[in-house]
């Protein structure tokens, strides 16, 4: 089992989606917000003696779990449908998961995904 996670530019989330729901078999996905800025550490300015950062952007997390065999696939299909080639497009990350839990049925690993 993996962990899919996806940071991505808000406005790419809806051609993302519905490229990753035309996936044979897709497992669905959880959705965060968050925060931050590309590689580099950008400018700061002053505002009423607080620091802010312009350049912390709103961004899209998501967080899949899948089969080992849906993962490139997926990560593939992710790249595509998020990718504009501008600074910003987000990252990929796959990492390895132990066990699933499914708390309403009780279910471990491949069943409960």
């Amino acid at each position: 089992m993996k962990q899919i996670t996806a940071i991505l530019q808000p406005h790419r989330l809806e051609k993302v989606e519905d490229a990753l729901h035309r996936l044979p078999h897709f497992p669905g996905f959880t959705i965060f917000q968050g925060r931050g800025h590309p590689r580099g550490r950008g400018h700061s300015h002053a505002y009423l003696a607080d620091e802010w950062e312009p350049s912390h952007h709103l961004r899209l997390i998501l967080w899949i779990y899948c089969d080992d065999e849906q993962v490139d696939a997926i990560v593939q299909t992710i790249e595509q449908a998020a990718h504009t080639g501008q600074p910003g497009d987000g990252l990929i990350a796959v990492t390895e998961v132990i066990d699933i839990v499914r708390i309403r049925s009780g279910e471990h690993g491949r069943k409960a995904v």
